[in-house]
Formats: structure tokens, C-alpha cells, sequence
């Protein structure tokens, strides 16, 4: 007789226990492990059962066989296109996340409707809205007469049975798989089971049918996709949506993709009529710079292959003594302007420690490049010593605990967009050699602190 054996499962990280506990031993939050039905049959069958007699022979073939490069369907949208390494691959499964408004749905509708358009049969499935709120965003992104099937569901059975009963579309579109339910799980819509499940089947069938897919997901309040991690590693390609509501623009970010490179960026801005594409980024976040001012540098950050130029704005506010100083950051690591300080005060002889710092980077970017040492820190230079650092200069290069200034990857690129931009001037590492423009090469921090204050 078989005897069912009990699992619980995480709901915020989808880790089994074979017991109840009140806290997750992985990610360590409380009151999230739920009895997941069907945890596992245990037969004396199984515990006898040897898995190197009856099976089936797999097909090897070598690592240097022919394999030709899969087909890119294009989305009509160019920056959309180049976050999914070129397009859209047949029988693929791709999931987007982002915070809830950011506007995820806008960008899959016009999508859709592009595909449609072209020609292509396009099926997109709500979970979340009704179809007459659907038709009414398309109404006003202009999108109505797009013929793209339409239909609200929630029903994984339902779905994949609408969709056999034809010629399969060229695009299935599920916003979102939290609300998707799966009636081989017991569980509501969007437990680990049931998002796990649900996801699963859908997968199966976009590559048997050659459908290209993506899924829709919420995201936690941290930022991470919403369910059990193993949904990013069933998917092909997982994209981030980004940016703050109260800003313009959003990018479209890879960080994972088994079709093209991963850490590719697409830029849109949006407007009254939906998510516009933006062809140069950093004229998007560069602001006006007719009059120079002290405390701004010009950053040529790295985005995959593309480089964005930004501008880093500093400001230093001397206090009385005794007051306590602080530090704000904005779009930058808090602890990495800690560092920038301390060395500045240790290998260059400048004294933050009775002054408030204020760090931003404009127009609401976040930047993890480490090349942007030496732009905050010239940013830091001129903002206490008043002194603006040239307009036409461009700033870039990573600085170590010693001063010194490190090479950074992509140098040459960095130049020839910031050259495009009228840039004339750049201040990097000693390791840049070839460039469009006249540089400034430092080795040391201390030395383009120099050069910066007029010494040298």
C-alpha cells in the first residue's frame, strides 16, 4: 500500500520541508511554508528499483556538429528587440517582471499589435484585467484595430485546449503567471505549486508547437520576481523593467538569455501615447549643460555593449563645528561614496569631515558601474573646492583603496559615444591609448586631484 508522505512548501522562495516550521531555514521569513499535496508516494518497488537497467539509450553528438543559428522573430520595436538579443525566438519562454504600473502590459500590447499587424497570429491572455479594459488601453495607445485574439482566462487547461484546437499562434502572451491555475495542483493561484506547475505546462507546449512565449510576473517588494526561483531557470530569457513611476524613462534590462548576451539594455520613455523608443539614451539623461557649474561630472557608463552617458552632481556643504555631517546618495552605492571619501582624505590630503556630501546621478539612473570612481570623485573635488570641472570633459576609471586609478573594460567605446556628443575631453586611467578626443591619463588619484585644483 502506498503511503503519501507530506511537503511543505516555502511560499517566498519555494524551498521543500518534509516538516512544518515557523521559519524557512533558507530564506529565513516566517510563516510561509504551506502543505503541498502530492509531496511523493513511497513504494517497495521504488526502494528496490536499479536505474541502470531499463531505460532508453540517449543520442550523443558531438560538441562541433552543425547547429544553425535560430530563427529571430521582430517585434517592431527596436529597443525591445535588442534587450531579447535580437527578437523573439520560436518556441522560446521569456519572462518580464517589474513593479506593478511600471508598465509591463503597455509594452507586451504594443507588441502584440505590432506582430499582429505584420501579419503574425498573436493570442494574448489576461488573467488580471477584463478583456474590455484590454481593449479600452489599446483604444487609447491607438492600438484597437490591431487583430490580436484576445481573452481572458485563468485556466491553464482552458488555455492550452483554446489554443490546440487550431493552427497554433505565432505569439502567446500570459499577463500574469501568478494568476494562472494549474487543476493537476491542488492550491490557489500563485502559490510556488501552482505558478510552478502552471508555468510548466505552458513551456511544454510552446516548444512542441514552435510558439514564441512570455509570461508575465509580479515582483516581491524587493525587486525579485514573485514565486519559486525555478521559474527563472525554466524560462529562456528573463528581462527586468525598470525606472521609478515619477520619471520618464524605463529600461528594459536581460539578465538572463540563452538566444544573446545578457546586462542588454532597452531605453523607452514614456508619453500619452505609450512606451516611445529612445535611439540615444544619454541625451535622455544629460541635462542642460549651458553654464558650468561646480560638483557636475559626465559619466560614459556601460550597459552590455551600450555605452550611456550620464551626468554625476555633487554637492559639499560646510558645517559649524561640532554639528555631525551627513552623507545622501541617490542612484549609487552608499558605501562606495564612503570609500571614494575615506581616499580622498588619506591619499589626497582633502578633508570631507566636516562637511555634508550629496551625491545624485541625474534623472533618476541607477548606476553599478565601477568605472564611475573617478567621475564621483572629481565631482567631489569640484564641489569643495568650487572649481567646475570643463563641459566637454568625460570622466571615467575605477580607483583602489591605495589611489590608484584601475583600467576599466570598454575604454575606446566609451569614447567614440561620448565623441559623438560633442565630448572633447576625457580624464582616465593611464591604460587608454587610442581615442577621438584629446585624454587626460592618471595613474593616481592624487594626481588628478592635482591637475583638477590647478597644482600640476
Amino acid at each position: 500500500m502506498a503511503r503519501p508522505q507530506k511537503r511543505y512548501a516555502c511560499q517566498a522562495c519555494g524551498t521543500t520541508s518534509p516538516r512544518w516550521q515557523g521559519q524557512c531555514t533558507d530564506c529565513g521569513e516566517w510563516n510561509t511554508l504551506v502543505e503541498e499535496a502530492g509531496g511523493g508516494v513511497v513504494t517497495p518497488f521504488a526502494a528496490k528499483h536499479h536505474l541502470r537497467t531499463g531505460g532508453r539509450a540517449v543520442v550523443l553528438s558531438p560538441l562541433d556538429a552543425e547547429t544553425p543559428l535560430p530563427p529571430r522573430l521582430s517585434t517592431g520595436i527596436a529597443e525591445f528587440d535588442r534587450a531579447l538579443g535580437g527578437g523573439l525566438v520560436a518556441g522560446s519562454a521569456t519572462l518580464i517582471g517589474g513593479d506593478p504600473g511600471i508598465g509591463k502590459s503597455t509594452l507586451l500590447l504594443q507588441a502584440a499589435a505590432r506582430l499582429a499587424l505584420a501579419g503574425l497570429s498573436v493570442a494574448y491572455i489576461s488573467g488580471e484585467e477584463a478583456a474590455d479594459q484590454v481593449r479600452l488601453r489599446a483604444r487609447r495607445l491607438g492600438l484597437d484595430k490591431a487583430p490580436v485574439q484576445l481573452a481572458t482566462a485563468t485556466s491553464v487547461r482552458d488555455i492550452l485546449t483554446t489554443m490546440e484546437a487550431g493552427v497554433p499562434p505565432a505569439l502567446l502572451i500570459i499577463d500574469s503567471i501568478q494568476t494562472m491555475h494549474s487543476d493537476l495542483i491542488e492550491g490557489a493561484p500563485g502559490t510556488v505549486s501552482q505558478v510552478r506547475a502552471s508555468a510548466q505546462e505552458l513551456i511544454r507546449f510552446a516548444k512542441e508547437r514552435g510558439t514564441a512565449l512570455i509570461l508575465v510576473g509580479h515582483v516581491t517588494k524587493d525587486g525579485s520576481i514573485a514565486g519559486p526561483r525555478v521559474l527563472e531557470h525554466m524560462v529562456d530569457t528573463v528581462l527586468a523593467f525598470e525606472g521609478e513611476r515619477s520619471h520618464q524613462y524605463r529600461l528594459l534590462r536581460a539578465t538572463k538569455n540563452r538566444f544573446g548576451g545578457t546586462d542588454e539594455i532597452g531605453v523607452f520613455a514614456m508619453g500619452e501615447g505609450g512606451l516611445d523608443e529612445v535611439a540615444n539614451p544619454s541625451a535622455l539623461f544629460l541635462t542642460h549643460r549651458g553654464e558650468t557649474i561646480a560638483g557636475a561630472t559626465v559619466f560614459p557608463a556601460m550597459e552590455g555593449t551600450r555605452p550611456v552617458l550620464v551626468e554625476i552632481q555633487a554637492l559639499v556643504v560646510r558645517l559649524a563645528s561640532g554639528a555631525t555631517p551627513r552623507r545622501a546618495v541617490v542612484g549609487w552605492d552608499s558605501g562606495r561614496l564612503a570609500m571614494i571619501l575615506a581616499v580622498l582624505e588619506a591619499r589626497c590630503g582633502l578633508s570631507f569631515s566636516a562637511c555634508e556630501v550629496y551625491l545624485n546621478i541625474a534623472g533618476g539612473y541607477r548606476v553599478s558601474d565601477p568605472a564611475a570612481d573617478l567621475a564621483v570623485a572629481a565631482a567631489l573635488v569640484s564641489a569643495l573646492a568650487e572649481r567646475p570641472v570643463p563641459a566637454e570633459a568625460v570622466i571615467f576609471g575605477e580607483v583602489a583603496l591605495s589611489g590608484e586609478i584601475r583600467p576599466v573594460a570598454h575604454g575606446a567605446l566609451r569614447l567614440r559615444e561620448a565623441a559623438k556628443l560633442g565630448f572633447t575631453r576625457a580624464l582616465a586611467p593611464a591604460s587608454v591609448k587610442e581615442a577621438p578626443m584629446t585624454v587626460a591619463s592618471f595613474s593616481t588619484l592624487g594626481a588628478m586631484v592635482d591637475h583638477l585644483l590647478g597644482r600640476g
